[in-house]
């Protein structure tokens, strides 16, 4: 990909990134626009968007998305104006050019081009819209307050004090090059030269919105210098790719008013710059290059940029200390989460010799070492630490599609999206989260006419819900619908031959519930585009249980249900719990131990062939898990034996180990395709004294 000469293919990374982020945006300001909650600013946001948008696509030779987003940006414009009105079928037109540049940008990821995107069809109904509904509008005249630039009291000091100290104080606009690809280093660039020939004041825009932002329009730069105006020209006019400089003598007025003291200085570009006022609370507005396309004559500069004066401005300053954050890929941040896993494992082998050899001398470095180690994990661990807005900020565009087509009436709520979970984890649920919002909506949230007679608000509602608990974080979605009815599930086990009646009819509700995460199990009797097939929930338990999570489901009949997933903070490495049964060593996460016991075998009981013993007055089923995982163990006559007793959900039990090694951190190393698939391991890790432990699934051993 070369544009202007350029090799854009270093840039690729930075455009997918900044895209998905502005079609996120994208998506929020349309839903709140539909909603109702949007105003005359979301209007305006909507139109900067699709203008950033339409420069970086440019910008990287991606023609369709290009005008596409130039579509947009023409109905938006007549918008902000008033000279349209945007109607309900309108925002429904950019929900699907979002669509349309979502599935560009998915091009984009797969190594291709934007040419196979059809955008015809949503480019001419937006033309075609617009040329329809077009307000005749008079033109008006641009008011005092469009044209007035804002001066806080420490600028104009600033300025006040550049005149007693004998210097010039100018405004220097530049325009540059249409065909720059590069503009944020140019203005930069800019901006630097002028601190270098004085103090830089006042940027418009923002010092930090001309780094970041693919900007069109010319820019200013307020500046004070003892150099003469043609020296300060000239140094800015010999940056490549600058189009036009005009520098001119400027001085704000004290009372408010323009300052009567402008004069072009010799060599400037002619036209009149805008009348300049000291009023904070006017928006400033700078005139459209003659070079800008059709379609986006004018448009508000961002917010002022405070400066300061020095040797250096403070705006200089500022633009050096902007983009003091980098993106990483996220393959980097996995290769060294290895090497500190490696470090770890490296660390306890180290510890594991010193201590079988009695050498004192070493406890202090390797206390040491053990102290670094740890804050360098803890760190790794936060790099890869994401907000769940990443998966969240999808649901609401998700509910408001789901329950148009399906005429219900939905409100989503959501709390939490500043919790952070580890980027892999975030990755993975994202599509467990979707089948279990379906669910909710197609068979939970009731239909408005049912909801009214049944004494509910015709709205239904839908919240979802993050939170840290301990080392891990707990997923909630719940709605007020008709909830499971355990009934129903009874009597659909005992007709598809899972079960006897009577066996169903001895099943608990929670139990009754339980039997909905079975491979094929529904109870809806119409399968739909949504659901109905009975895929949903076994995987959604199936992919939180591969991410060594629990998954509880509550409902009541009538009133709604409750779906809690309970997930690790991080996948890479977690303090666990090392047992040993026959001759092998096995990890258990302490996420999913409760506690230990020592239990008498005069202490176990049976019933109905079940092993248990009492544990503080409440009954324990026990299992020997040298027989679940199908090894040969011979105990003897041991008077007690170690229970290392597990929760899954709401259910508790005690498998019976033949040794309780210890807890220590371990490095979570997955099996690969062919062992995958092992029902009861998790992965496998590396022990201190080089061996290989498996670490135990207690969700699925629990089932077995």
């Amino acid at each position: 990909m070369t544009v202007t000469g350029v090799d854009m293919n270093q840039y690729l990374g930075a455009f997918i990134d900044e895209t998905s982020e502005q079609l996120q945006s994208l998506n929020e300001l349309l839903l709140a626009l539909e909603s109702g909650s949007g105003d005359d600013g979301t209007i305006n946001e909507i139109f900067r968007v699709a203008h950033t948008l339409k420069g970086m696509s440019a910008t990287m030779g991606f023609e369709q998305m290009t005008h596409l987003t130039h579509a947009m940006e023409d109905m938006l414009d007549l918008v902000r104006k008033g000279a349209y009105t945007l109607e309900e079928e309108d925002i429904s037109v950019l929900f699907s050019c979002l669509d349309r540049l979502t599935a560009g940008l998915d091009l984009v990821r797969g190594g291709a081009s934007d040419g196979a995107l059809d955008i015809a069809p949503l480019v001419k109904t937006l033309h075609g819209r617009v040329k329809g509904g077009t307000k005749d509008m008079k033109e008006k005249p641009q008011s005092e307050a469009e044209v007035q630039i804002p001066f806080t009291d420490q600028e104009r000091d600033w300025f006040a004090e550049a005149r007693e100290q004998g210097m010039g104080t100018y405004q220097l606009r530049v325009s540059l090059d249409p065909a720059c690809a590069l503009k944020a280093a140019r203005a930069y660039m800019v901006v630097s030269r002028a601190g270098e020939l004085g103090d830089v004041i006042k940027t418009i825009p923002a010092v930090e919105d001309l780094e970041k932002d693919p900007f069109q329009k010319p820019f200013v730069v307020f500046l004070s210098s003892h150099e003469t105006p043609e020296k300060i020209r000239d140094a800015v006019g010999r940056i490549s790719e600058i189009r036009d400089v005009t520098l001119e003598a400027f001085f704000p007025a004290l009372d408010g008013k323009a300052s009567p003291e402008r004069a072009k200085a010799p060599g400037g570009s002619s036209g009149a710059a805008e009348d300049l006022s000291a009023d904070a609370s006017y928006e400033t507005k700078i005139a459209p290059d003659n070079g800008e396309e059709p379609g986006g004559e004018e448009e508000p500069v961002p917010g002022p940029a405070v400066g300061g004066k020095g040797a250096k401005s403070q705006a200089v300053d500022a633009m050096k200390r902007t983009g003091r954050t980098v993106r990483v890929d996220i393959g980097r941040l996995d290769k060294l989460m290895n090497l500190v896993g490696e470090l770890v494992i490296g660390r306890a082998r180290i510890e594991r010799l010193a201590m079988e050899a009695r050498l004192k001398a070493f406890e202090e470095p390797l206390s040491q070492l053990g102290r670094i180690s740890g804050e360098i994990q803890e760190l790794v661990t936060k790099l890869r630490m994401v907000p769940v807005s990443f998966v969240f900020d999808k649901f609401p565009r998700l509910v408001r599609d789901l329950s148009k087509g399906m005429g219900k009436e939905v409100r989503l709520a959501i709390d939490g999206k500043e919790t952070e979970l580890d980027r892999n984890v975030i990755d993975e649920i994202g599509d467990p989260m979707v089948h279990l919002i379906r669910n909710s909506l197609d068979h939970g949230i009731e239909a408005p006419g049912d909801r009214v007679k049944i004494g509910k608000p015709k709205e239904g509602t839908i919240h979802i819900a993050a939170y840290q608990e301990g080392n891990g974080v707990i997923i909630e979605v719940r709605d007020d619908g008709k909830g499971i009815d355990p009934a129903k599930i009874r009597a659909k086990a005992v007709e598809k031959g899972i079960m006897t009646r009577e066996e169903a009819q001895g099943l608990t509700d929670e139990e009754a519930i339980r039997l909905t995460f079975l491979p094929g199990f529904s109870t809806a009797s119409v399968v739909t585009d949504l659901s109905g097939r009975g895929v949903g929930m076994d995987a959604v338990k199936s992919k939180v249980e591969s991410l060594n999570g629990q998954f509880l489901v509550e409902s009541r009949v009538g009133e709604g249900t409750r779906v809690l997933i309970r997930l690790p903070l991080t996948l890479a490495i977690v303090l666990a719990l090392l047992i040993r049964v026959g001759e092998e060593t096995y990890a258990i996460s302490l996420e999913n131990v409760e506690e230990t016991l020592l239990v008498r075998k005069e202490d176990i009981k049976y019933v109905h062939g079940t092993p248990v013993t009492n544990v503080r007055g409440e009954i324990l089923s026990l299992r020997d898990l040298g027989t679940v995982l199908g090894t040969s163990v011979e105990r003897g006559d041991a008077g007690e034996y170690p229970v290392v007793v597990v929760r899954s959900g709401r259910s508790r039990l005690g498998f019976i180990v033949d040794e309780l090694v210890g807890q220590q951190e371990i490095v979570i190393k997955p099996l690969g395709k062919l062992l995958a698939k092992v029902r009861g391991i998790a992965g496998a890790t590396i022990l201190g004294d080089g061996n290989v432990a498996l670490i135990l699934d207690v969700a699925s051993l629990h089932s077995r």
